[in-house]
């Protein structure tokens, strides 16, 4: 059973915008913190944006202010607003639960960033 299915992902020049999508399944998600990962080649999968059930956003130093993490319980779906992108923003981007890493993971959705 998949739970996370992320999309939204593309090749874009630096500087340009991506809005990717993270749609979930569960009963437990509207009470779920949510996280944003990022994974390059060769590195480790490590979390760049997290919100709370309550909508508390935090992010990783490298990308405040240039993404956007959001969510809409209604339809189990986090989103992430990349603007600005960079070159270093090149990697598959992965949602998941917080605190729970250790459950199955989606295929993530690639970003390209061209410079």
């Amino acid at each position: 059973q998949v739970q996370f299915v992320e999309s939204g992902g593309g090749l874009v020049q630096a500087g340009g915008s991506l809005s990717l999508s993270c749609a979930a399944s569960g009963s437990t998600f509207s009470i779920a913190t949510i996280g944003w990962y990022h994974q390059a080649p060769g590195k480790q999968r490590e979390l760049v944006a997290h919100i709370t059930s309550g909508g508390s956003t935090n992010y990783a130093d490298s990308l405040k202010g240039r993404f956007t993490i959001s969510r809409d319980n209604a339809k189990n779906t986090v989103y992430l607003q990349m603007n600005s992108l960079k070159s270093e923003d090149t990697a598959v981007y992965y949602c998941h639960t917080v605190g729970f890493e250790w459950s199955p993971w989606g295929q993530g959705t690639q970003v390209i960033v061209s410079s």
